[in-house]
C-alpha cells in the first residue's frame, strides 16, 4: 500500500514537471488559453516564472535587470503582459466633437498652466518607456528611457512646445555607439540600383511586412503600463525625403477627453531607415541603417501637443481600451483617420464661406463709397 502511494506521488511530481515543461514552451495567448483546462493548468500557468519567459521572448528589453525590477514594482510579469500585449484601441471618435469655436478647457488657473504637473497627478519623472524593434522574429534594436528628455528645462519649456521623444539622437552617435543596421544576412533581399527598386519595391515590401515595433509607456506612480505602438506599420513612405530614405509610420489613438478640444489625439511613432549598397568583390551589399525613432503626439487638426497635454493624453492611456484583435486596432485608425478627412472638408468649407464673405464684404464697403463720393 505504501509502495502505491509512493508511485502516485511520483508520477504526481512527474506529471507536475512534465506540465510545466509544456506550459513553458508556449505564447502567452496560448498559454492563457491552456490555464482554463484544468486546476493544474490553472496553477502552473500563475507562476510569474512562466510569465517572465513570454515577456522575455516577445520584449527581449525586459531582460534587462533595471526593467525586472521595474515590473515586479507594478505588479509581476503577468500582469505586464496582460496590460501591454493588448493593443490599444479607441473607436470613440466622431465629428461631432469639432466646433470652429472649441477651445481648450476652462478652469485651469495661470498658475496650473504654466507650473508643476504634479497638480495634476503626473509628472515626466514617473514615465518609462520600454522599446523594441523586430525585423523577422529577431531583436535589431532595444532601449530603456527613463523620464522624459528635456522636461526639466526651466520656464516652461518643455510644457508649451511640442512633445517629441527621439530615442537616436545625435548624442548616441557622439558616444560611438553602434549604429543599428539591417542587411542581407537579416533576410533582407539585394538591390543592385536604386532606380531598379524604386520600380519594383522589393526592398520596401520586405522590410514593411518584416519589421514590428513596440512601445511600451510605465508609469512607475500609478503601476500601470500600455504599449502605444500598432505592433505593425500602419502606413509608409518611400524614398522621403531623399530617394535612399525609407519612413515607416506606427501609432495608436488616443483619448484626450477634457484635454484636447477634439477629445481624441493620435500617437504618431515614426521609425526611418537609410539604404546604403556597398560595392565588393561579391557584388553589391544592401544594408539599411535606422536613422531616426520618434514619438510624437497630434491632435486632429494636425497640430502637435504640448508637452503637458501630451503627458495627460499618456496618463489617459494607460487606461483606454484594448483588444488583441488587430483588425480592431486598425479600424479605430481607419475611423480617425476617415473623421479627420471630413473635419479638414469642413474646415476648407467654412474658411471659403468665410472668404466668400469677406469679398462680398469689401465689394459692398467699395459701392458704398462710391456712392457716398459721388
Amino acid at each position: 500500500m505504501a509502495i502505491s502511494v509512493m508511485e502516485s506521488e511520483s508520477m504526481a511530481i512527474l506529471c507536475g514537471d512534465l506540465f510545466h515543461d509544456i506550459l513553458g514552451r508556449l505564447d502567452g495567448t496560448t498559454l492563457a488559453s491552456a490555464a482554463c483546462v484544468c486546476a493544474a493548468f490553472c496553477s502552473i500557468s500563475k507562476q510569474e516564472k512562466i510569465w517572465e519567459n513570454v515577456c522575455h521572448s516577445v520584449w527581449p528589453s525586459t531582460n534587462r535587470d533595471d526593467v525586472r525590477s521595474l515590473i515586479l514594482s507594478i505588479g509581476g510579469y503577468r500582469k505586464f503582459y496582460s496590460d501591454c500585449f493588448p493593443l490599444i484601441v479607441n473607436k470613440e471618435v466622431c465629428l461631432s466633437h469639432w466646433d470652429p469655436y472649441l477651445d481648450y478647457p476652462e478652469g485651469w488657473a495661470e498658475a496650473e498652466y504654466y507650473g508643476d504637473l504634479d497638480v495634476f497627478g503626473v509628472s515626466p519623472s514617473d514615465f518609462v518607456s520600454v522599446v523594441d524593434v523586430i525585423y523577422k522574429d529577431k531583436s535589431i534594436y532595444s532601449k530603456v528611457l527613463w523620464g522624459i528628455p528635456d522636461s526639466d528645462s526651466i520656464n516652461g519649456w518643455f510644457r508649451n512646445c511640442p512633445f517629441r521623444i527621439d530615442l537616436l539622437t545625435s548624442s548616441d552617435r557622439e558616444h560611438d555607439h553602434p549604429k543599428v543596421t539591417l542587411s542581407v544576412d537579416d533576410g533582407l533581399p539585394s538591390v543592385t540600383c536604386i532606380e531598379r527598386e524604386r520600380k519594383d519595391g522589393k526592398l520596401w515590401k520586405e522590410l514593411r511586412d518584416g519589421i514590428r515595433l513596440s512601445w511600451i509607456v510605465v508609469n512607475k506612480k500609478l503601476k500601470q503600463a500600455a504599449n502605444i505602438s500598432s505592433w505593425i506599420p500602419l502606413g509608409g513612405q518611400r524614398h522621403w525625403p531623399t530617394d535612399r530614405d525609407f519612413l515607416i509610420r506606427f501609432g495608436s489613438i488616443l483619448p484626450a477627453k477634457d484635454i484636447l478640444p477634439c477629445q481624441v489625439a493620435e500617437c504618431i511613432l515614426v521609425m526611418k531607415f537609410r539604404v546604403t549598397l556597398i560595392t565588393d568583390g561579391e557584388g553589391n551589399q544592401t544594408t539599411l541603417e535606422l536613422t531616426e525613432l520618434s514619438l510624437q503626439i497630434e491632435d486632429m487638426e494636425g497640430s502637435h501637443v504640448n508637452g503637458r497635454n501630451s503627458l495627460l493624453v499618456l496618463k489617459e492611456a494607460l487606461n483606454c481600451r484594448r483588444s488583441k484583435n488587430y483588425s480592431e486596432v486598425l479600424e479605430s485608425c481607419h475611423i480617425y483617420s476617415k473623421v479627420q478627412s471630413e473635419l479638414k472638408e469642413e474646415k476648407m468649407r467654412y474658411e471659403s464661406r468665410l472668404d466668400r464673405l469677406c469679398i462680398l464684404s469689401g465689394i459692398a464697403a467699395f459701392f458704398s463709397f462710391c456712392y457716398y463720393v459721388l
